[in-house]
């Protein structure tokens, strides 16, 4: 069961924030386009209140007519120009937001395609996803409604407050007299939204990990009746989602009206104050008027801002996943440049040692030769270290100590794309995409022709079952290739070695799930799949690898005996009691 993800510590990071921001360099006209728009919203909008000052107490106040028309000419074309404005500014900042995310989902994607599979073994998917999908579009938001949008408010807030200041700072001075009560208020919210946020995205991220990994081993849950108890902890996860959520629309709940209250006690003082000055001639009716209309402007933007800042705030906890997804060093490392045009499959394990985690190790002092053509086989119980030795080979992990050649050169030195083209391998557990046959066994690669694909469907003994399918190469498997049996899987995963001409074969128990009809045609395919190559075969059935040319014996990842068959078996060691334990009760000699 995948392990439930708590919430981060530090939220607020301006090393993360500068970092996320690292990303829109390839985009600085449109960045800088966008800063512009915001300036200039920021400035035109406090200019209508003081337009509307300037139209009471001067064209109404002189009963100058053409001035008055002058002047709403002057608010309708500023108002048209803000419009246009707002537009741009959305559409930009939409648009800047989306792109940079697609950029971001590209390199998150490319990352964990590097990964290595000790990195897969510890993860959840549903995590990854969540990290993938759902946090980078999160991220958008900082793009879109974060720091832009944070900086126009600011920008709005300090023109409103310097032409409130430069026209009358009395009353400026009581219109802001409520402001340290909203930014306690301000304060309170934040800290507390953000705690919540953390919590929001740490229950999705275990929703998708739960989800994923219970729809993938449904076929387990229902089999032993686990159905209830799953059924219970997934509510248990629900009801944490819903608790997080529920804590962060309370906060909103209570934060809105309180700044509202506040904003209308401001009103309220500025009314007060302002009529008395109209009343004593101290101020004029168009400044009142005017404040009125500010000090409405300024606690719109002051009021969004926590929303905004708590947008942000979510954002940044996300970036924070990602970014610590991208810094992780768990890939292997490509350094190795040698590419060879062709391998001679000379294998050697010199003095091996393998850990998955600390000095636990599974594989112990291993050492082994194969030559070019050879077949070796690995025997041996469940975890004795068999599986292993093939992921190390095409260094799907990374050995401790010791050294892997591939022809006399160590395979750290080989490029990394270039020593998997050479290595062919057909695993149990055959994994097909929900797409046709045709582009599971190509995987996208246009350089395997159709032609080249039937025959070696042809070669298999896959050719007939797959062309009275409904549309023959060009039917979809659909997801985990669930419409076909285990056997016609495991042929199709063959047809896909073979397409890829690899001149080392790795079998790791690839006939151990099928039935003995297809068995028999899978070994008369194997026959000629691996006349020519170097062979590494695990095998249960120990009838399949009795002509390997070596047989290794593997107990608790150390080696306990080399040879042929009947070596083997004229030793009367591990071999010898691991074939009679398989074939006592079938009557045949083991000898």
């Amino acid at each position: 069961m995948a392990q439930k993800e708590t919430a981060s510590g530090n939220i607020f990071d301006s090393r993360i924030l500068f970092r996320i921001y690292g990303y829109v360099k390839p985009y600085q006209p449109y960045f800088y386009s966008l800063v512009v728009l915001i300036i200039l919203a920021g400035v035109l909008a406090p200019s209508r209140p003081y337009l509307i000052e300037r139209t009471i107490d001067h064209e109404i106040a002189n009963g100058d007519v053409v001035g008055l028309y002058q002047m709403i000419g002057v608010m309708i074309l500023i108002s048209l120009v803000q419009a246009v404005i707002q537009f741009f500014q959305s559409y930009l900042s939409d648009w800047l937001g989306q792109t940079v995310i697609r950029d971001i989902r590209v390199q998150v994607y490319r990352h964990v395609l590097n990964m290595r599979l000790q990195f897969y073994d510890k993860t959840p998917v549903g995590r990854l996803i969540t990290r993938v999908v759902s946090d980078v579009e999160t991220l958008a938001s900082v793009f879109s409604e974060g720091l832009a949008n944070i900086v126009g408010d600011i920008l709005q807030i300090v023109f409103i407050v310097g032409l409130m200041f430069y026209t009358n700072w009395k009353l400026s001075l009581v219109s802001l007299a409520t402001l340290p009560l909203l930014f306690f208020a301000t304060y309170i919210f934040k800290e507390k939204v953000k705690v919540a946020f953390n919590e929001v995205r740490t229950a999705v991220s275990n929703l998708n990990s739960f989800l994923q990994e219970h729809i993938t081993g449904m076929n387990i849950v229902q089999i032993f009746g686990a159905e209830d108890k799953e059924f219970a902890k997934f509510q248990d996860l629900n009801r944490e989602h819903r608790k997080a959520h529920i804590k962060s629309v309370l906060y909103y709940s209570v934060y809105f009206p309180v700044a509202e209250v506040i904003g209308a006690a401001g009103t309220g003082l500025l009314v007060w104050y302002g009529a008395r000055g109209v009343i004593h001639d101290d101020i004029t009716l168009g400044t009142l008027i005017a404040f009125i209309l500010y000090i409405a402007m300024f606690f719109r933007p002051v009021r969004q801002l926590a929303d905004r800042f708590n947008t942000l705030q979510m954002g940044i906890v996300s970036a924070d996943r990602i970014l610590k997804l991208l810094d992780s060093q768990e890939y292997i490392q490509d350094t190795g440049a040698y590419i060879p045009q062709a391998v001679k499959g000379e294998v050697k394990f010199d003095h091996v040692w393998f850990a998955y985690e600390g000095d636990n190790y599974v594989l112990k002092d291993i050492s082994f030769e194969v030559k070019k053509g050879e077949m070796i086989a690995f025997v041996g119980a469940t975890g004795a270290g068999k599986s292993s030795i093939i992921n190390l080979l095409s260094r799907f992990y990374e050995i401790n100590k010791g050294h892997i050649y591939l022809d006399g050169t160590d395979v750290r030195e080989y490029n990394l794309e270039a020593l998997r083209n050479k290595i062919g391998v057909v695993l149990q557990d055959v994994f097909l995409f929900s797409t046709s046959i045709y582009e599971n066994i190509t995987l996208g690669n246009r350089n395997i022709t159709k032609e080249m694909v039937i025959k070696a469907a042809d070669l298999v003994g896959a050719k007939e079952f797959i062309e009275k399918l409904p549309e023959g190469f060009d039917y979809n498997v659909m997801e985990r290739g669930a419409t076909l049996s285990v056997g016609q899987r495991q042929l199709i995963s063959f047809i896909r070695t073979l397409v890829y001409n690899p001149d080392i074969i790795i079998l790791d128990e690839a006939t151990s799930s099928v039935d003995s009809e297809t068995e028999e045609l899978i070994q008369h395919a194997i026959e000629k799949m691996l006349k020519g190559r170097t062979s590494l075969v695990i095998a249960h059935r120990l009838a399949t690898i009795q002509h390997a040319d070596k047989i290794v014996v593997l107990d608790k990842g150390e080696i306990k005996e080399v040879g042929t068959h009947e070596e083997l078996l004229a030793k009367e060691g591990a071999y010898y009691h691991l074939y009679q334990m398989q074939y006592k009760n079938a009557g045949v000699m083991t000898k």
